[in-house]
């Protein structure tokens, strides 16, 4: 069954050896990845992450998900899977690049 995914959220599914999976670009796993992977730029992290290096999947498997069991996940990954990582993690990657601000009447602010 797969995992219920809120994209306003810049939630995004993901199927890593036939686990389903939840991802988000979450500014602390963003820096999470980037700092195990020694990343020196944001560039250097979305190339890295966009062109299936092995390190950089298994990193963003890990820090990024948030829903679905990521241990099993990589226990099962193929290299025929990293073409739908790759997907996932640009899709992921561009919900900080639109101009959607989501869903804001979800959560309506609260003046302090």
């Amino acid at each position: 069954m797969a995992l219920e995914v809120n994209g306003a959220r810049g939630e995004v599914a993901l199927k890593v050896g036939g686990v389903d999976l939840v991802i988000a670009a979450t500014m602390a796993g963003l820096a999470a990845v980037s700092t195990r992977l020694d990343c020196k730029s944001l560039a250097d992290l979305f190339l890295r992450l966009s062109g299936v290096e092995v390190a950089a999947t298994h990193a963003a498997i890990e820090l990024l998900t948030i829903k679905g069991d990521w241990v099993a996940a990589q226990a099962k990954m193929k290299l025929k899977d990293f073409k739908a990582c790759a997907d996932a993690f640009a899709v992921a990657l561009s919900h900080h690049f639109s101009d959607d601000e989501g869903n804001g009447d979800a959560a309506p602010v609260v003046a302090g």
